[in-house]
């Protein structure tokens, strides 16, 4: 009577933690479907600050060979919350699979759970709370865009920032390695007809103030498609847990099942024999 007992403690708790888990699931698909009809906007006011940039340096060639010298910094975006798989260990199997020609880069690092496995990294110069809901994003954003800002002050001010993001994308499988630098933008092979842009900014100005929209829009763009992917993993994580929940819970019902069909064989076995010693104690 004991061990069944027991056995159904572990189908109660098994199925409270049950119920836990598929809320965190459905949250998750909240999540997605909400990043779904956001991501796609986003990539479209990205490429049209991205042709901006290109359209300027076009006419302003100069600006590349005056900044060539740029700081270069590592950005990890990993998750706030647990229940996604390796999701931040493959961010870490891809840092150290880099090879650095310069010695090894300033690390900021985004998430509590991935801050929490670099706690003891030297190059690591900031560690920030990640976003757990889409709302967190603009928030988390303004504080790295501060981080960087910040950092780069501290380096050489003046300089532009090269930023190296290691990211999971909403579609691309794996980690992906992304270099934001708006230097970097494809140029045309000769300025385009026409006039150069009419400017209320001298141009140095002026692109420092683009980079930076470029840089801004850029990552939100990575931070969408890295939240996408998380919850991605997390749905996955989930499905998996639950269904193994289940595999486990219909051995111990099986196992509950067979206790207490031995159970009854016991009472039916103690009430013949009671039968017996009775017929035995008044005959008839």
């Amino acid at each position: 009577m004991s061990k069944r007992r027991e056995i159904e403690r572990r189908l109660h708790n098994l199925g409270e933690i049950r119920e836990i888990m598929n809320a965190m699931k459905n949250l998750a698909l909240m999540e997605t479907h909400k990043l779904t009809r956001l991501l796609a906007t986003q990539h479209r006011v990205a490429d049209a600050i991205g042709c901006a940039v290109s359209e300027f340096l076009a006419f302003h060639r100069h600006l590349l060979a005056a900044d060539e010298a740029a700081c270069d910094v590592c950005l990890l975006i990993g998750s706030e919350r647990g229940f996604c798989g390796d999701f931040n260990e493959a961010l870490l199997r891809s840092l150290e699979a880099q090879r650095w020609s310069d010695g090894d880069p300033a690390l900021v690092v985004v998430g509590a759970k991935l801050a929490g496995r670099m706690d003891r990294d030297p190059r690591v110069v900031a560690r920030l709370e990640g976003a757990a809901t889409l709302e967190q994003v603009d928030g988390v954003l303004l504080k790295v865009m501060e981080t960087l800002n910040g950092w780069r002050a501290t380096q050489s001010p003046g300089r532009a920032l090269a930023l190296r993001v290691f990211h999971h994308g909403a579609d691309a499988p794996g980690v992906s390695v992304t270099r934001l630098d708006p230097r970097g933008q494809r140029l045309p092979d000769a300025p385009r007809r026409g006039h150069a842009p009419l400017l209320n900014l001298e141009p140095r100005v002026f692109f420092a103030k683009l980079s930076e929209h470029y840089l801004l829009c850029a990552l939100q763009g990575i931070f969408y498609g890295s939240l996408m992917a998380e919850n991605r993993r997390r749905v996955q994580h989930m499905d998996h847990a639950v269904g193994r929940i289940d595999e486990n819970s219909r051995s111990l019902v099986l196992e509950r099942n067979s206790l207490r069909q031995e159970e009854i064989t016991e009472e039916i076995e103690v009430i013949m024999l009671s039968i017996e010693t009775a017929r035995e104690a008044y005959p008839m």
